[in-house]
């Protein structure tokens, strides 16, 4: 009989590095799967969200959610990958996204770090569809409806990345009470966290009656997050695109929207909403719009508003072209606008940059926010470089085309 030793010398040698690479490829199944089965195959897949919630992934590890699959309660990550070996959530099979719902719970918490999760539906969560509360997570392809939040960027949140998902509905408020000033909900993206981009969405019917404002809702609102990026999204039919706050003793410093287009057939609306030092959630510091396209046609909107104490510290403005059946922009300073935009609306209380005008800017329709020819926001946009930016410069439009000799507006010609 050989010996041990011998056996062992005889044996093919199996790297470290390999066994340290290797990874697992979960499956579940909300009709077909079974707690008790492997898990590690679509055809023995687990069944609850509980299983997973209790496996111990690893770096590179995945699950894969059968898709007309439907789970109720909470789906909570709290392992980590690492930026090469992400954990990763996706969808498999043929049908409607695997959805997760209860009002019980948040649908789906993110915890730990490195997490790539795409292919997912959360809708009519207790609070959020999404929470991200970890750092260098990602979210792709997903949906969130019918909840207080679509997505929900926790403070300590950071380097999350939304992007090229639908965000529909999130219709719902979390405090809604007569008196005070302190409703809110109907939120599409909210970020409390630093760091963060959202990029590519799809957002729609972010809006809820409030007793306090009457309607209440963002796309997307930045209230205590930092340095964070919106750009490359599609708005339609929200409350506002974006507003922002910072309690006493935080902030909301250095947000940038570019290359936004927002539209809304509603009564009322707004593209964005800031506020100097004299308001009791301000100041917000450092916030740059630029490239964005905005049609809100109806008597009781506003473009822009920066108020109790605006100045170019505050608000930034270039390159945009902002349509509005009320107020195209409002400033209790003077300077938020520096640039390069066309503006139409029944009034204005701002001062104009340089090559920024008041002007039927001729987008195709009501809708579609793209050029005719004749347009004077042809032409009329401003080279921004990295330094303007304080960080990259963007290259490319909502459409991915290069910019060249820049419009005004999220559309390049």
């Amino acid at each position: 009989m050989l010996s041990v030793a011998v056996l062992s010398a005889l044996l093919p040698a199996v790297p470290s590095a390999a066994l340290a690479q290797a990874s697992t490829t979960y499956y579940v199944d909300s009709r077909a799967g079974d707690d008790a089965a492997a898990g590690t195959s679509a055809t023995t897949p687990w069944k609850s969200l509980d299983k997973v919630n209790a496996a111990e992934l690893k770096p590179g590890d995945s699950v894969s959610f059968k898709r007309g699959s439907a789970f109720t309660g909470g789906l909570t990550l709290t392992a980590s990958g690492t930026a090469a070996r992400p954990i990763v959530i996706k969808a498999y099979g043929s049908g409607a996204l695997p959805k997760i719902s209860g009002t019980e719970a948040d649908c789906v918490v993110v915890k730990g770090n490195h997490w790539r999760i795409s292919g997912l539906r959360a809708s009519g969560c207790r609070w959020s569809g999404f929470e991200l509360d970890g750092d260098s997570n990602e979210l792709s392809g997903v949906q969130a409806d019918r909840n207080i939040a679509g997505v929900f960027v926790t403070p300590s949140g950071s380097r999350n990345t939304i992007r090229d998902s639908v965000l529909t509905d999130n219709n719902r408020m979390s405090v809604n009470d007569s008196g005070g000033d302190n409703d809110s909900g109907a939120f599409g993206v909210l970020l409390n966290g630093d760091d963060n981009v959202v990029t590519g969405n799809t957002i729609t019917g972010s809006y809820a009656k409030s007793e306090d404002y009457g309607t209440d809702g963002a796309a997307v609102e930045i209230f205590n997050g930092d340095r964070n990026r919106v750009t490359h999204n599609i708005s339609r039919n929200n409350e506002t695109f974006t507003e922002l706050g910072a309690q006493k003793g935080k902030t909301a410093t250095g947000n940038i929207f570019a290359f936004n287009v927002v539209t809304s057939s509603r009564s009322r609306g707004s593209f964005l909403i800031t506020r100097g030092p004299r308001h009791v959630v301000g100041p917000v510091k450092g916030t740059v719009a630029v490239h964005n396209s905005v049609n809100l046609p109806a008597r009781d909107t506003i473009g822009w508003s920066c108020h109790d104490g605006c100045a170019p510290s505050i608000l930034r403005l270039r390159n945009n072209v902002i349509v509005v059946g009320g107020e195209s922009g409002w400033e209790d300073g003077a300077g938020a606008d520096e640039a390069g935009s066309v503006y139409k609306g029944r009034t204005a209380r701002f001062k104009l940059g340089p090559k920024s005008v008041m002007a039927d800017p001729k987008f195709v329709s009501r809708t579609d926010l793209r050029l005719r020819p004749g347009s004077p926001a042809l032409g009329r946009g401003v080279t921004l470089t990295p330094a303007w930016y304080g960080g990259k410069a963007f290259a490319k439009d909502v459409n991915g085309k290069p910019l060249s000799k820049p419009d005004a507006g999220a559309y390049q010609s």
